[in-house]
């Protein structure tokens, strides 16, 4: 069963690789990056959408799930490493909330 709603304190003290201590670090929540246009996928799926024909891409229509797995980044306030934390499945997040 997943939660709901989740409070996550803007910082926290946990462990750092590089600087092999419990420091503070900065919590902030993954986003991805534009995907590049020019990949070997982006070309392929490019070339398959063009011309005359069907779809060149399946159409989802059953969604199992509800909800997506938040990344936490977390980034060193000593050296300014990011580590990312394992993703959690919740409905929503909320940085620096009432925790």
């Amino acid at each position: 069963m997943c939660a709901i709603v989740m409070n996550v304190p803007k910082d926290i003290r946990t462990y750092c690789p590089k600087c092999h201590a419990h420091t503070k670090h900065t919590v902030s929540l993954y986003k991805p990056g534009k995907p590049r246009a020019l990949a070997v996928g982006a070309r392929r799926h490019k070339r398959e959408k063009r011309g005359y024909g069907g779809r060149g891409w399946p159409l989802q229509t059953k969604f199992a799930k509800t909800t997506k797995k938040q990344v936490l980044k977390l980034k060193c306030g000593k050296c300014g490493f990011i580590i990312q934390r394992k993703g959690i499945r919740l409905r929503k997040l909320t940085i620096g909330g009432s925790d």
